[in-house]
């Protein structure tokens, strides 16, 4: 596979080359045995010689792009190779030139440029003159990477300002901070936000300036009889030194002409010479071009993550402190960027001829990907200018309809679409373009289904307008001869206005819509249309069949492919919808009463009493989201297997139904599926009907029984919602240290959960009434910010149709003052305003703007409509207060963070600097401070199927222990994401977080910083510089970075962290105690104690005085005394500790001994300092004492530790496991009837174990079906016991916090043998990624190990060993990892006891026993399996 891997380049490898400046092919996982690279020599064209590393399978292009890319060639263009004098055929493999071998000498040749290369070479200039630097992105509205920045310090010993990230010394011991204590705003308890802080404003120089301008001449275009002689264009330039130049692009190159500003003469000039690069001609006329031009080819390269260009705008909210300054000449004047404006590209031929390449092998798939990812790139950001052309007003509508405008723009379609008011108006018009885009995300991502397409799709809003962006579709094909208008004269062959028709076009559309509707779980079912014909579907009601010119089917109006939320369908629109009025009006009163009946049926008792379910909603398109879908289906078997089994117990037994081979397993099956609601009675099938539900749809009375069951499942898929998922989301927050932090990573969390965002209300809810409301108060936070600010964005979007284009800067900031500032009125403002704009003479301007009725908006008036559209769609009446102040006091809401969360979710992008909000008389914000209002676009995410692949085969081998494995499958995923998408993408970001990780644990920090420089870069540039992600990477780069010994740069990156997390969120959250606690311990000063108190205090709070995180700041904390000598302090610490240590694990855990031992070791200081302060006497006025300072490796170990690297794990039921493994060993030895001593039954359950641990590895243990993640006791018996005799490797040695090895106690190990009580757990491991932390959490429970697909709504067990697939919440595998025990040979030494105390496991995977004090986990050396 790595072969294929390798194989391949085009444009994707020409960036590949970059990469060797960060360690070549070896850091990303390639064999240097198996690389079929070579060096050749390149010379020619004007260069000095030099050597390039190309691959076999490249072709002579690709080898060409590769080069052009190089400092050494760039600007060059139009370049071809030739060897030994003939010219290479620019597809010819290099593998197959004869002579090619290495260290052969290539040269470049400079080829004739025609009028279209030349202006191609051109705008390969204009990107070396427009070269960005560190304020442009910000000014284009695009996110940063500050960690240069902030890495770069003037130490005299890195040579020409070298920044410490690009030191080679990454072992290299520094000196702490010489000035000592941080900010004092980064302090704890410290209330000042500063945002000044948060972004370079002055500290990094510009880019450098080569020419003052550059603009298409005056004389241009060439006349008649200069065109003749090969005249293309004449270019006029201004130097550095003030010289103006006219310079004329011929065939052979560019030359300067003798023309002038009143003088037109092409002739050439007697001092200039024919140069074939611009560059070359603008050295030899500037000098001062020549210097900054060699200067940039000096630089050091950087890596293609840190100068590439996203795939997708990542919007920065903050932009440059002064904007004016800031703007640069584009040189936009030469013209060229008007060219692609007038060639409109064809974007559905070009994504659909990118979807119909080959994927046979690996390298055909790499390619097709990155085709994909670009074009769409591309789509997207013309989307984005489109939106902005047509609704700043540059662009006339199409149709001509006032209340729909269409609009045609560089190969777009874009509409508004058609407030539909069974929809719900303009609610309803604005929810059907989301679930438009969700289900062409749907369909594209179906596998392995190629005949049916869908076209480009894209939702923006700009501006207050919500636009859908389509490719333009090709021109239908007709289907029939005649000359009639019919659908299938338009192309349409399937939905409910495409009439009856019978073709072989339609058939093979059907077989594709019957195969997309078993991948998405829709039901076939028949529906009567408006002419009173049936029709039936494969899709919802509204979705059209069409076959284009292109011969391609296509599948549009796919916006109610998901099935209808019941919870917002009231139960009157649901009474008539399975006949026609006249066959109604013939059914009987028995017929309708028990049909009444069926309506309710899957509600449970006293539900709408309860929850005030079902109801109504703003618009009636609420449908439930794929995750929930596939939850269901999963809930749904669990309690299909459970009837099974249950139906078999009742008839004579599970095994010997199962092996009689008569009907009774068949009634068994049939009468589950019956009871469950499965769409077959012989398997278990889940389909939905997405038309159930919906206004306007009406079923056959044959339809009946399958309506009606259809009604009570979605019934019961919202039901699910309200009782098993939210429940589950707020006891994930109450356990967790790294919930989410802002409103996008709540959303995330959420949506993973299939809960959406409509519930927030209900969230709120459950966290009110929870008896830990004081310990879910950040979340709490969390969900009235988002209700706050979702309903503000409503209300700004109407507020800005109102406002005119001159006025929409002031209009912006008047509606934030309103909205962040109690009692906001605009009477002392206007006067202000009108000062200042008299003194800069725009007095007119300001009386025409106070008279706008934009300008009449207060304070309260602003708030009465959030809590009105507050009340409308979450149902909080008065959670919202009075004004933004109760929000602050009540909840703890910063108004720098609502500020934050409303730029973000509306495009707005405001100037750097402080704002403050307390002053009511004074605006905060002011028209100069709205920079830009940028377009939010929503678009489909392609796939990088085989990268994530490779991911997730590495978070198999993770969840296994086996470390090597997963660190090879790490880099090889790293290369792939990189041959795709340049690395610039989220999933590639938790990939090499990941590899970082796992790099570490493997003893190889040097490895781990450098991979996590690039997951920090990869984060601030694709997520945002202040995305929760990128916090989280800030910590784990701090933790690399101390363990190389650079303690200058941890501090600064935990700081960093820091400060972004108090802008986000506030202090008042489980990851600031995180940071605190890595910052008492990296920090030396006297704050370090202010920090470590802080992280106890919230851990406290937030877990309670017994958790482990609460302990292990009480661990640090007496540490810390201890340093500074006040043992009596730190033994009150250590018992708490203690205390907390022996409730969690017990008495006989190496933890608890650890912390005994450290309280010991505490207690003999105490007494030997009390001893020598007696002995001193009154004499002595000072008397030293002797301070107990840990290691830097037990600060390293406990730094890994607090940030979850590496996990202290524990079993919640280890004593119900204990009673059920003697059990479970008493009944073997009755079922084998055997009557076996101690040593006797030792040895049988040593081979049990063997024989589990080798079927596990080789992947043939038996079959298992997975419970899903609702129910996890539906194993069976003989499962269970199967994964109870699973065995893992033993710990490594232990360290206590003071250094000392404490040795694990084999004695108490053996007595527990003795006294017939093993120490195992057989506790279920279920593996989630929850805001980035990947952990195995045990819970003590049976689980099947199965892997159950349920992909087309039918459930295969697939025998998987013991793998089990992770669940995903937030997408982010970014925080703490647990890594377990790998198998080891059972022949080591040790007794039952070590193996199973040890090594609780279930499902193939152990939990680890790391202590506080430094205990290293149970992984091998190099984390592989023996057998």
């Amino acid at each position: 596979m790595k072969d294929k891997a390798r194989k391949g380049g085009g444009r994707n490898q020409a960036k590949a080359d970059a990469i060797s400046q960060t360690g070549g092919k070896e850091d990303l996982g390639i064999k240097q045995e198996e690389d079929t690279s070579f060096s050749v020599k390149i010379q020619g064209a004007g260069l000095e010689s030099f050597e390039l590393q190309v691959h076999g399978f490249w072709l002579v292009q690709d080898t060409v792009m590769t080069l052009l890319l190089r400092d050494e060639v760039c600007p060059r263009t139009n370049l071809s190779l030739a060897l030994t004098g003939t010219t290479l055929d620019p597809l010819t493999e290099l593998q197959s030139i004869k002579g090619l071998k290495p260290g052969t000498v290539l040269r470049l040749v400079e080829d004739s440029y025609t009028s279209r290369s030349a202006g191609l070479h051109l705008a390969r200039v204009l990107e070396l003159l427009r070269a960005p630097g560190p304020q442009d992105a910000l000014r284009e509205g695009r996110s940063p990477s500050v960690l240069e920045t902030l890495t770069q310090t003037p130490d005299s010993s890195l040579p020409n300002g070298k920044s410490l990230k690009r030191s080679l010394s990454n072992t290299k011991t520094e000196t702490p901070i010489q000035d000592g204590a941080p900010p004092e705003y980064l302090l704890p308890g410290s209330s000042e936000r500063p945002l000044m802080a948060l972004l370079p404003h002055s500290s990094q120089p510009e880019a450098p300036c080569y020419i003052k301008d550059m603009s298409l001449s005056c004389w241009n275009p060439p006349p008649g009889h200069r065109k003749l002689q090969g005249d293309f264009l004449y270019i006029s330039v201004v130097t550095l030194e003030g010289r103006r130049c006219d310079i004329t692009s011929c065939p052979k190159g560019f030359f300067l002409n003798r023309s002038t500003e009143e003088v037109f003469d092409p002739r050439p000039a007697q001092s200039a010479p024919l140069c074939h690069c611009f560059t070359d001609l603008l050295c030899q006329i500037s000098s001062a071009f020549k210097q900054t031009f060699t200067a940039r080819k000096n630089r050091p390269q950087l890596p293609p993550a840190e100068v590439l260009p996203t795939p997708y705008h990542t919007l920065s909210w903050l932009g440059p402190p002064c904007a004016s300054r800031t703007h640069k000449n584009t040189f936009s004047r030469l013209g060229l960027d008007d060219q692609s404006a007038t060639q409109a590209p064809d974007w559905n031929e070009e994504l659909q001829a990118a979807r119909d390449l080959p994927l046979l092998s690996l390298e055909e798939r790499l390619q097709r990907d990155r085709a994909m990812l670009q074009i769409n790139s591309a789509f997207v950001r013309a989307v984005s200018q489109g939106a902005e052309t047509v609704v700043d007003g540059y662009v006339e509508p199409v149709n001509g309809d006032t209340e729909d405008p269409a609009f045609l723009w560089g190969g777009l379609f874009m509409n508004q679409g058609t407030a539909n008011a069974m929809f719900g108006g303009e609610r309803g018009r604005r929810a059907a373009q989301r679930l438009e885009l969700r289900g062409v995300q749907a369909y594209s991502d179906i596998e392995g289904l190629q005949g049916l397409h869908t076209l480009p799709t894209a939702v923006v809003d700009y501006r207050g307008v919500r636009l859908t962006a389509q490719g333009l579709a090709p021109g239908l094909q007709s289907t029939e001869p005649e000359k009639e208008t019919t659908p299938a004269s338009r192309g349409l062959l399937y939905g409910v206005n495409a009439g009856p028709q019978e073709s072989l076009q339609r058939r093979r559309l059907l077989e594709h819509l019957a195969q997309a509707a078993k991948s998405l779980s829709i039901q076939r079912h028949t529906i009567v249309s408006s002419n009173n014909y049936l029709v039936p579907l494969f899709t919802s009601v509204d979705a059209q069949g069409l076959i284009g010119a292109d011969n391609r089917f296509y599948i549009l109006d796919v916006f109610r492919t998901f099935p209808t939320d019941a919870n917002f369908c009231p139960e009157t629109e649901t009474d008539s919808q399975t006949a026609t009025v006249e066959e109604e009006s013939k059914e009987s009163c028995e017929e309708k009463e028990d049909k009444r009946s069926c309506v309710k049926e899957g509600w449970p008792e006293s539900y709408q009493s309860d929850f005030g379910l079902p109801k109504g909603f703003p618009h009636s398109l609420c449908r439930l989201r794929p995750e929930l879908v596939q939850l269901f289906i999963q809930h749904k078997h669990c309690q299909f297997t459970q009837r099974v089994r249950e139906i078999l117990e009742e008839n004579g037994g599970f095994e010997e139904c199962a092996t009689a081979g008569d009907s009774r397993s068949t009634d068994a099956v049939r009468a589950a599926c019956k009871e469950v609601g499965s769409v077959s009675n012989i398997i278990f099938e889940m389909r939905f009907n997405p038309d159930i539900f919906s206004p306007g749809v009406s079923f056959p009375p044959a339809e009946n029984m399958s309506t009606n069951l259809q009604e009570r499942l979605l019934r019961e898929a919202a039901v699910l919602i309200i009782t098993h998922q939210i429940p589950a989301f707020v006891e994930h927050c109450l356990q967790s240290n790294e919930a989410p932090m802002d409103g996008t990573s709540l959303k995330q969390v959420l949506h993973q959960r299939g809960i959406n965002l409509r519930y927030l209300g209900h969230v709120v809810k459950a966290i009110s009434q929870s008896e830990h409301k004081e310990r879910l108060r950040h979340i709490l936070r969390l969900v009235i910010g988002e209700i706050f600010i979702r309903s503000t964005r409503r209300v700004f979007n109407n507020f800005l149709q109102g406002v005119d284009v001159s006025s929409v800067s002031a209009a912006v900031s008047h509606f934030l003052c309103c909205l962040l500032v109690s009692h906001f009125t605009s009477t002392s403002v206007g006067e202000e305003t009108k000062k200042k704009s008299r003194r800069r003479g725009r007095g007119a301007g300001t009386g025409a703007s106070e008279s706008m009725p934009w300008s009449m908006l207060t304070g309260a008036e602003l708030w009465n409509l959030v809590c009105q559209d507050t009340d409308e769609t979450y149902s909080l009446c008065d959670s919202l207060g009075s004004g933004p102040n109760h929000l602050v006091e009540h909840y703890g809401l910063q108004k720098i963070s609502l500020l934050r969360e409303f730029c973000l979710k509306t495009g707005l992008q405001l100037r750097l600097r402080d704002y403050f909000f307390d002053n009511q008389n004074k605006a905060p914000i002011g028209p100069d401070d709205i920079l830009n209002i940028f377009p939010v676009i929503k678009h489909i995410h392609m796939p990088t199927a085989d990268a994530s692949t490779a991911y997730r085969a590495a978070l198999t081998f993770l969840e296994k222990g086996l470390l090597d494995q997963a660190h090879e499958h790490l880099k090889n995923a790293a290369y792939l994401f990189g041959r795709v998408c340049d690395y610039l993408h989220p999933e590639a970001c938790f990939c090499h977080s990941m590899l970082a990780k796992v790099a570490y644990l493997q003893g190889k920090p040097a490895e781990a910083r450098s991979v996590q420089l690039t997951a920090v870069v990869i984060s601030e540039r694709v997520l945002g510089f202040d995305h929760p992600n990128t916090i989280q990477q800030y910590a784990l780069l701090g933790v690399y970075m101390f363990a190389g010994g650079e303690t200058i740069l941890a501090q600064k990156c935990l700081l960093r962290a820091r400060l972004l997390m108090l802008t986000v969120h506030g202090e008042d959250h489980p990851y600031i105690a995180t940071l605190d606690c890595c910052l008492g311990l990296v920090l030396t000063g006297d704050q370090c104690g202010q920090y470590l108190r802080n992280a106890l205090r919230l851990n406290t709070s937030f877990f309670g005085p017994t958790n482990l995180h609460t302990a292990l700041s009480q661990h640090l904390l007496a540490q810390r005394k201890c340093s500074k000598g006040d043992y009596r302090s730190a033994m009150m610490h250590e018992k708490e500790a203690l205390t907390a240590f022996t409730s969690l694990f017990g008495e006989d855990n190496s933890q608890t001994s650890c912390s005994k031992e450290f309280l010991c070791t505490i207690t003999k200081e105490a007494v030997k300092v009390e001893r020598s302060l007696r002995q001193a006497g009154a004499d002595c006025t000072e008397q030293t004492v002797e301070c107990l300072t840990p290691s830097s490796d037990t600060v390293l170990e406990q730094m890994v530790l607090v940030m979850g690297i590496r996990r202290i794990t524990q079993s919640d039921r280890l004593t119900d496991y204990r009673k059920k493994h003697k059990e479970l060993k008493a009944a073997v030895v009755k079922e084998l009837g055997l009557n076996l001593g101690s040593k006797q039954l030792f040895a049988l359950e040593t081979m049990n174990v063997a024989e589990t641990s080798s079927d596990q590895e080789t992947g043939s243990g038996k079959e298992a079906e997975k419970g899903g993640s609702l129910s996890g006791e539906n194993a069976s018996e003989s499962q269970g016991e199967q994964k109870e005799e699973e065995t893992s490797a033993e710990s490594a040695d232990v360290v206590s916090a003071n250094g000392h090895v404490v040795e694990p106690a084999e004695q108490n190990q053996q007595a527990d043998v003795h006294a017939g009580d093993s120490n195992g757990a057989s506790s279920g491991a279920d593996v989630m990624e929850v805001n980035g932390e990947s952990k195995l959490e045990a819970t003590g429970e049976e689980t099947d190990g199965g892997n159950s697909s349920t992909a087309n709504g039918e459930i295969k067990s697939e025998a998987t060993g013991s793998e089990k697939k992770p669940e995903q919440v937030n997408g982010e595998i970014n925080g703490a990892l647990d890594v377990p025990f790998s198998p080891k040979a059972l022949t080591s030494k040790g007794t039952w006891a070590d193996i199973v105390s040890k090594a609780p496991v279930s499902n193939g995977k152990a939990d680890k026993d790391t202590s506080v004090n430094g205990i290293t986990d149970g992984v091998t050396a190099n984390g592989a399996a023996e057998e």
